[in-house]
């Protein structure tokens, strides 16, 4: 397997640094990019890389083996020597078609042999965990998915997904990974902190939150943000929910806001949320931001079948960048820590990151949470 990456900064030189990668003759062309990089850099890419699959998704900010950086794009190709992919890409009608969208993408891959897929999807107009369900339903439980949801620099308006086709504002796109000689390990890590007491949902449809304690959700989360409140949406990426059991116990997931409704009164989240559950507010520090980063990098770690060498496929919450400010490359310089130099580092600050559990192949959609793929070959 060969890794080669060019980080886009200026169009004068795009060109030149595109034409670079096709030295390794890549099969896998993986694109991270700021809206106005993307559709800049469709046709180019298409034109350089006429052969290879090519898929990606616009951003909250890029993240390559630099660290993060904004308002560029992040090109990562990829020869596989020993296995294979294939792309499958479907769009996507509306949130209500999140499931079905889920089970078409996943129909279109090939069944035999299938070690996992990554999958990116556009970011704004979707349920993730019923676009997982669907994807799932099809694959089995026993194939890994991780992935993101596709931002735009947190302005939950529209989003873009990348595959072989060109640029769209409406479509799933994924790859299937193939063959024995193929190492995958992945990892996910939160460090949040809950506060505030426990609330019970009382009334909820698939990821639309409308009550809780039979009160209008948005005038209790209101309340708990007090100044942060009139910055909606954007400033809910700060105060995300802890999903929990009917003991109150957490169940691992973090939901985070995408959309509010003043004329119902409620919030619209990335997952869908259990309707006999609780819910309880979040918040964060940067180290414990960083910590949680380099535990998922240490669980991915403990999954390798080889060395470190490969391509470390990092998918962020846009929540925790704004989070962490200034401070934000922390995280990524910790996760580069534990794999190593021989590690090409290349992902994004997204809507949504999907990826299973540590330690579990089920795979969930996670928000605010930093996710790790690990990709290689013996």
């Amino acid at each position: 397997m060969k890794v080669k990456q060019a980080i886009l900064r200026e169009l004068d030189s795009a060109g030149s640094e595109l034409a670079a990668l096709t030295a390794i003759n890549p099969g896998l062309v993986i694109v991270f990019g700021a809206i106005a990089w993307l559709k800049a850099m469709a046709a180019p890419l298409a034109a350089q890389f006429p052969a290879a699959m090519r898929i990606g998704c616009s951003t909250a900010g890029e993240i390559s083996t630099e660290g993060v950086s904004d308002d560029s794009c992040v090109v990562t190709a990829l020869r596989l020597d020993k296995s294979s992919a294939v792309e499958a890409s479907t769009r996507l009608i509306d949130m209500a078609d999140s499931h079905a969208a889920g089970r078409r993408l996943s129909e279109q891959l090939p069944q035999q042999g299938l070690r996992a897929v990554l999958v990116l999807g556009q970011g704004v107009a979707v349920n993730g965990s019923a676009l997982i369900l669907g994807m799932a339903e099809v694959l089995g439980r026993h194939v890994p998915i991780t992935g993101g949801l596709a931002g735009d620099a947190a302005a939950f308006q529209e989003t873009w997904v990348l595959d072989s086709s060109g640029l769209h504002n409406d479509r799933l796109v994924c790859v299937g990974l193939y063959g024995d000689d193929l190492c995958f390990s992945h990892g996910s890590f939160g460090g949040w902190s809950p506060f505030g007491p426990a609330r019970r949902v009382t009334r909820s449809v698939n990821n639309v939150l409308f009550e809780l304690d039979g009160e209008p959700a948005l005038a209790v989360y209101k309340r708990y943000l007090g100044d942060y409140a009139k910055d909606l949406p954007a400033s809910g990426l700060l105060f995300p929910f802890a999903m929990l059991g009917s003991d109150h116990a957490e169940i691992g997931l973090i939901r985070t806001i995408l959309a509010v409704s003043e004329t119902d009164g409620s919030l619209t989240l990335a997952g869908d949320i259990d309707p006999e559950g609780y819910l309880r507010l979040m918040h964060a520090s940067t180290d414990a931001l960083v910590e949680g980063a380099e535990a998922a990098a240490q669980a991915a770690v403990q999954m390798l079948q080889g060395s470190g060498e490969g391509l470390v496929l990092l998918v962020s919450c846009v929540g925790r960048k704004l989070v962490m400010g200034g401070r934000v490359d922390e995280e990524i310089e910790a996760v580069a820590d534990v794999f190593g130099q021989g590690a090409v580092l290349a992902g994004f600050y997204s809507n949504g990151e999907i990826s299973p559990f540590t330690g579990n192949l089920e795979c969930k959609l996670h928000n605010q949470t930093m996710t790790i793929t690990h990709i290689a070959e013996r």
